[in-house]
């Protein structure tokens, strides 16, 4: 995997992102903080599968809270209620998420534009309908229960900080692994995939059969986070996988940066770290705030974000150390 990696950068920043993140919970004793990065790190996974999705291959997804939604609920259903082991629940999930997503692109995929988005649309609105009507397997709006731990021999994952490792050392592996592809020659046969279908097609490329195994590589991605998701909160419900959420998962790829695998980890903490500050901000600028002023602010900033940082937070980053550098540079 590290062959295409030790290319680029990527690998040194791999290994320090990698220290930071396992010095961090040494720096703080606040279960909330370490309750925010293990969400910064399931986001982030479904977030990378996004921008390969979107940004690489050039293919649009509004309901990837479906896939994540199938990998939370056949990890608490096989583990829960057939007593299957929690490992292979997870698999399980990872595994259907991704056929589901192969069988649907067989269909959807024949579709271009704003028809692709509608499709992606109804499978979230297909999925939400399942989850909230078949009552006596996922518990319907009351939500599902009892989802039992990861545990590993003798040791258990049952505390936050053990799963904040768990969470990102699956995070890391996802981030390693896309970014082999994206330096590989199926990451430039996806870049021209996106520029066009014609051209990428006249150069040999089957775009049908590369389409497909990007979108069910996304899906796994989602299926992965949304197991890892069932297995911490121990619950879940139909409101963790609605549009609203694949909506604010394309939010956390553009905001990062679409056609970035690293911008998916910024996305997803900046957007997070966002909501969590104006929960508290707002209501002490406004004593009798609702939710409604939430949003307005929100939008805002990233109204800002995409003004000043068109490409993302990531590449508008590099831009300007890269800047400053040059500027430090001249005599």
């Amino acid at each position: 995997m590290l062959n295409q990696i030790r290319r680029t950068p990527n690998l040194l920043a791999l290994i320090i992102v990698s220290a930071a993140l396992a010095v961090l919970p040494l720096t703080t004793q606040n279960n909330y903080i370490l309750t925010i990065f293990i969400l910064v790190g399931q986001f982030t996974i479904i977030t990378v599968g996004l921008s390969l999705l979107m940004g690489y291959a050039g293919q649009i997804s509004l309901g990837q809270a479906t896939f994540y939604g199938i990998g939370a609920y056949t990890m608490a259903i096989l583990s829960a209620r057939f007593e299957l082991s929690p490992w292979l629940s997870l698999l399980a999930g990872v595994i259907l998420a991704a056929a589901v997503a192969y069988l649907v692109g067989l269909l959807i995929f024949r579709l271009h534009g704003h028809y692709l988005a509608m499709a992606t649309l109804g499978m979230n609105v297909i999925l939400f309908l399942i989850l909230t009507q078949e009552v006596e397997w996922t518990g319907g709006p009351s939500g599902f229960r009892g989802v039992p731990d990861l545990s590993l021999g003798s040791f258990t994952f049952s505390s936050d900080l053990h799963y904040y490792y768990l969470m990102w050392f699956f995070t890391l592996i996802v981030i390693a692994l896309s970014l082999n592809i994206v330096n590989s020659r199926v990451g430039r046969a996806m870049r021209a995939l996106h520029t066009s279908e014609v051209a990428a097609e006249a150069v040999g490329i089957d775009t049908n059969a590369f389409k497909l195994k990007v979108f069910a590589l996304s899906a796994a991605y989602g299926g992965l986070a949304g197991g890892l998701h069932a297995t911490y909160l121990g619950f879940m419900s139909p409101g963790s996988f609605t549009i609203n959420v694949s909506i604010e998962l394309v939010v956390m790829a553009v905001v990062g940066g679409l056609a970035s695998v690293w911008g998916a980890m910024f996305g997803a903490g900046a957007v997070l770290a966002i909501e969590q500050y104006l929960r508290t901000a707002i209501k002490s600028l406004i004593p009798n705030a609702s939710g409604e002023h939430e949003i307005i602010a929100f939008g805002l900033i990233l109204m800002l974000i995409m003004i000043f940082m068109p490409q993302g937070l990531f590449a508008g980053l590099v831009t300007a150390v890269r800047q400053r550098r040059t500027v430090f540079r001249k005599p």
